[in-house]
């Protein structure tokens, strides 16, 4: 008998033998089909014994299956009785980077709290969702947004993801750039100016890794790797400094000296997501998915534009949420 046995598991154990579908399944959980399979599997083989009969047409529980059915959802009971005596406590959502009210995270965040004024949720600005994934990981963070699809393979094995937004990608521009005088800049007048995706920077790998690809599908060139500044004020002084455009999105906050120009031919764009550990919702956290499903829908966020780039790992994500 194995000596302990993830409640990630369990309830992926429950799931299926509740709907004999895991692809069902897998969606009730807001994980990946594939990431339910793998779970299950672990369990049968740390209980040695087949949970399931499986066929390309059905799914039935053995007879093992149906005797410790019950077994777990007392189990599973009294792991959430105990885990919502946490439920007081404050939930700490990290929004990516310090700008203004009108980030995507920050917008979630407000209504969440709006939504919710009993719930103490705390904001933190982890500068990038691959540092906050690793935070996440190990229960140091609640919450985070990002670009979930550029994630190491094995931080999204511990997460789920719930699409929020489609973001439109521009570029900061020091104010005396030759492209800067632009209401939009094309990406191929990017030709011979290579942009900044934070290559410096292995806590923003999800950022760097779309840039390369938008980058690269596209014939243009990425900046260097450099050290990147942390405030919006030292940002300022960074983009002065080396001259270069850098990769953003169309409502990143103000910076001085600097000016934000949308990419278009065709637009660009990035999924971000709200990310999180599986299992029972806290209440703060629940009220985060209910303001970004609100906002999404009443805001069209989730509505791609004819024509428009997005990276395919991005969109298999979309079609999934």
């Amino acid at each position: 008998m194995p000596r302990d046995l993830h409640p990630r598991q369990l309830r992926g154990f429950v799931a299926v033998a509740e709907t004999l579908h895991f692809g069902r399944a897998a969606t009730r959980l807001h994980i990946a089909q594939q990431a339910l399979s793998r779970d299950v599997r672990a369990l049968e083989r740390a209980l040695g014994t087949a949970l399931f009969h499986r066929s390309t047409r059905s799914v039935e529980l053995t007879p093992d299956g149906r005797r410790l059915l019950p077994k777990v959802r007392r189990l599973l009971a009294l792991h959430d009785e105990i885990a919502t005596a946490g439920e007081s406590r404050a939930l700490l959502v990290d929004l990516n980077s310090e700008g203004g009210v009108e980030t995507t995270p920050e917008r979630v965040l407000a209504a969440a709290r709006s939504a919710r004024p009993d719930c103490e949720l705390l904001a933190r600005f982890h500068g990038g969702l691959t540092d906050a994934a690793r935070a996440l990981v190990e229960h140091r963070l609640d919450a985070s947004f990002g670009r979930f699809a550029g994630l190491p393979a094995a931080l999204r094995a511990h997460l789920v993801h719930r699409p929020v937004r489609l973001e439109r990608l521009a570029v900061f521009l020091p104010a005396g750039h030759p492209l800067a005088a632009r209401a939009e800049v094309p990406l191929a007048a990017l030709s011979g100016h290579p942009v900044d995706v934070c290559a410096g920077n292995p806590g923003t790998a999800e950022w760097t890794d779309l840039g390369l690809q938008l980058f690269g599908a596209h014939g243009l060139e990425a900046a260097p790797g450099r050290e990147r500044p942390v405030g919006i004020g030292e940002f300022a002084h960074y983009l002065v400094r080396h001259g270069d455009p850098v990769l953003t999105t169309v409502d990143a906050p103000a910076v001085a000296g600097g000016v934000v120009r949308p990419l278009v031919d065709p637009v660009p764009l990035s999924l971000l997501g709200l990310v999180h550990r599986p299992g029972p919702l806290h209440p703060g956290l629940a009220a985060l998915h209910a303001a970004a499903a609100e906002l999404a829908a009443e805001q069209g966020w989730l509505r791609r534009p004819p024509g428009s780039w997005l990276p395919r790992e991005d969109a298999a994500l979309l079609g999934a949420g």
